[in-house]
C-alpha cells in the first residue's frame, strides 16, 4: 500500500521516512507530494495545528485517492502569545524563509530575558483516507529561545531551539537524536501506535 507524506517540506520528509522505516514500516510505500504528479495546494487557514492537520489529510487523500499523513508543526513562544504558532513556516512573510524567520523571532526577543524565553514545538499529525479522517494526534517539546544560533542540522528554528534537558539545540542534534526526542518524532511514534491497534480502519484499501 502506498503511503502519502503530504508536505513539500524536505526537512519534514526526510524525518517521518526515517521514523517509519526505523520503525520497520516496511509493507507501506511511502510517496511524497512531488511523486503523486500534480495536486492541489490545501491551505493551512484554520486557527490551530489540529485544524490545519486536518484540513491537509483529507484534502490530498481525496485528491489522490491515497492513504495520508498530514502534519502541521510549528514553535509557539511564551513571550509572544504562543507567535508565531501556526505562522511559524510564514512569519516573516512569503516565500517561507527559515533565516528572515529567525531573524524575526530574535528582533521580536529583542531584551527579554532567558527565564521568560520559554517556548514549544507542537506537532499534529493527521491520517486520512478520501472522504475520511481517521485521526489526530499531537504532541510537543519544550525548550528555550537562544539569542544567537547554535547547530547546523536540522531547519527552520532549529538552531535558535534550546532543549534544556538534552544541552543542546535541536539544530544540534543528529537526525537519529532529533527524531527520538522531537515534537514531529513523538507524534508520529503516536501515530503509528494508533494504527497498528486500528488497522482494519486504514489498511481496506484499494493499493
Amino acid at each position: 500500500m502506498r503511503l502519502l507524506v503530504a508536505t513539500r517540506n524536505t526537512g519534514k520528509l526526510r524525518e517521518i521516512r526515517h521514523e517509519m522505516a526505523r520503525a520497520g514500516w516496511t509493507e507501506l510505500e511511502i510517496v511524497s507530494l512531488a511523486q503523486v504528479g500534480p495536486a492541489p495546494v490545501i491551505p493551512e487557514d484554520q486557527p490551530d495545528f489540529t485544524g490545519n492537520a486536518r484540513q491537509k489529510a483529507l484534502g490530498y487523500a481525496s485528491a489522490t485517492g491515497l492513504l495520508t499523513l498530514a502534519e502541521d508543526s510549528g514553535l509557539c513562544v511564551d513571550a509572544l502569545d504562543g507567535a508565531p504558532g501556526v505562522r511559524s513556516a510564514r512569519y516573516a512573510g512569503e516565500p517561507c524563509d527559515d533565516r528572515a524567520n529567525n531573524g524575526r523571532l530574535l528582533g521580536a526577543l529583542a531584551g527579554v530575558g532567558a527565564a521568560q524565553r520559554t517556548a514549544r514545538f507542537v506537532c499534529a499529525a493527521a491520517l486520512a483516507r478520501p472522504r475520511a479522517v481517521l485521526t489526530v494526534l499531537s504532541d510537543q517539546l519544550e525548550g528555550v529561545i537562544l539569542e544567537a544560533p547554535r547547530g547546523a542540522n536540522g531547519f527552520g528554528y532549529d538552531p535558535l531551539f534550546f532543549v534544556p534537558e538534552l544541552g543542546r539545540t535541536t539544530a544540534e542534534l543528529s537526525l537519529e537524536e532529533k527524531t527520538r526526542f522531537s515534537h514531529r518524532g513523538k507524534a508520529l511514534r503516536r501515530l503509528m501506535q494508533w494504527m497498528r491497534e486500528h488497522r482494519p480502519l486504514w489498511w481496506q484499501m484499494d493499493p
